[in-house]
């Protein structure tokens, strides 16, 4: 596993709700970590919504404008990345947001060395998942979704979330299959079922294979969106046991795909240390777990 994409469209469910399931979700090998890096050009949503604002805003994407035209980005990538893991393991971090969306043209010349670093970061043993939002997957960001091994484009099934999603998976699909991109092939669907329309009608309607379906939970989802607090229960609801399943078809997509890529040569990006700080000590996260 590696760099695995997350986008959606106007009629989508939230991105990064799904995208912090599949964090919490993931099943880890020993000694592997997982990040999720909130790459939406609208700004981040985990800290002011799952964590309700206890952990400090200092840290996150906005420093790596400043790190990249100081040519430091990988050193000071480590120092940005926060401990959100229920037992302060250190195996489920952040890289919070830009927490103001005009924040994001400073980071336009960062964009490719981000990509760069994901692209070589399996080899420190970590894995990304990269929140994208709904415009990441274009403009300036878009490197970071041709740089990666899947791109899974987040859509409801109803009328709405699927035209939608048919404009953008058309995009994507040529900006995939198009220079610095790893092929069209990368493109997948996760479907949110609270519509009318079966897997296999998405799929005939977008072009694109559906590998995961997650179900319609808004009361459930308001645990990762906003911090409402799920109790002990939450790990066993309906939407985290769907997000653990997820995670079966994503890694062997992923597997098949780098097989048939050409294997990445070393590059100097050097695992730093990265700082865990923040008032979140053991157990902090059990609201969201």
């Amino acid at each position: 596993m590696s760099v695995i994409a997350l986008a959606g469209g106007t009629g989508a469910p939230g991105v990064t709700s799904t995208a912090l399931a599949l964090l919490l979700a993931w099943p880890l090998d020993p000694g592997r970590r997982m990040i999720l890096a909130e790459c939406d050009p609208d700004g981040g949503a985990v800290l002011a919504g799952a964590l309700q604002g206890r952990m400090d805003a200092r840290y996150g994407l906005r420093n790596l404008a400043v790190a990249q035209r100081k040519d430091e980005l990988v050193e000071a990538f480590w120092r940005q990345l926060v401990d959100i893991s229920e037992d302060n393991s250190s195996s489920r971090l952040l890289l919070p947001g830009i927490t103001d969306p005009a924040q994001a043209a400073g980071l336009d010349p960062a964009w490719g060395s981000l990509a760069e670093l994901f692209a070589r970061i399996e080899d420190h043993q970590h894995d990304v998942l990269v929140d994208l939002g709904r415009r990441g997957a274009f403009g300036a960001s878009a490197v970071l979704a041709k740089r990666a091994d899947v791109v899974v484009m987040v859509v409801r099934n109803t009328l709405r979330g699927v035209q939608s999603a048919q404009v953008r998976v058309e995009a994507l699909r040529k900006s995939l299959a198009g220079p610095g991109g790893t092929g069209a092939d990368a493109l997948a669907v996760l479907l949110v079922e609270g519509g009318p329309y079966k897997s296999g009608e998405v799929e005939k309607a977008l072009g694109v294979p559906v590998l995961a379906t997650i179900p319609w939970r808004p009361k459930q989802a308001e645990v990762l969106s906003d911090g409402v607090d799920g109790g002990s229960r939450f790990d066993r609801s309906d939407l985290m046991r769907a997000a653990r399943a997820a995670t079966g078809p994503l890694r062997e997509r992923v597997a098949l795909r780098r097989d048939r890529l050409a294997p990445r040569a070393p590059g100097p990006y050097n695992q730093g240390t990265y700082q865990q700080q923040g008032p979140y000590g053991e157990g902090d996260m059990a609201h969201a777990r």
